[in-house]
């Protein structure tokens, strides 16, 4: 027969109590699952006037980190500049983005109109894409090469 020490007791329950709550958190669907991500489909029309439906769309943009290594970044909003400011635009709130042209070599104009009503014009804050599936396959539109975008 097993005989526990009063020490021992009182190391184990503390032990057994928390091993049943990692447990039953783990087997809850918030920590097995993550939350499913919103996806979002938008219509982009390019310089050719050509319309393109992209679903699952992503604002794509790489980071050098060196000669040879990137760091690839999917935002599910766009980074512009407003003043010295760098503002994200969620793509929850965005009705329509219109691209310019960029004024001096630099990253283009746009023009975005949110879901409230508002809009604004800004300089896109990265050098990026939009990123997703078409039904002919895996699409990247650069921001350049864009002449508007909407969100359904």
């Amino acid at each position: 027969m097993y005989v526990m020490t009063r020490t021992a007791k009182h190391t184990l329950y503390p032990l057994v109590g928390l091993f049943t709550i990692i447990l039953i958190g783990v087997s809850t669907p918030a920590f097995s699952q993550s939350k499913a991500e919103k996806t979002f489909t938008v219509i982009t029309t390019d310089h050719q006037g050509i319309e393109t439906e992209i679903k699952n769309v992503q604002f794509y943009w790489e980071e050098k980190v060196s000669e040879t290594a990137f760091v690839p970044h999917e935002l599910k909003h766009v980074p512009v500049k407003r003043g010295n400011a760098t503002v994200n635009v969620k793509f929850d709130g965005i009705r329509t983005i219109e691209v310019k042209s960029p004024v001096e070599k630099g990253l283009p104009l746009v023009v975005i109109s949110l879901t409230n009503g508002n809009s604004g014009e800004f300089s896109l804050a990265l050098p990026g894409s939009f990123k997703g599936q078409s039904d002919f396959g895996e699409t990247d539109l650069p921001a350049s090469a864009i002449r508007k975008i909407v969100f359904k």
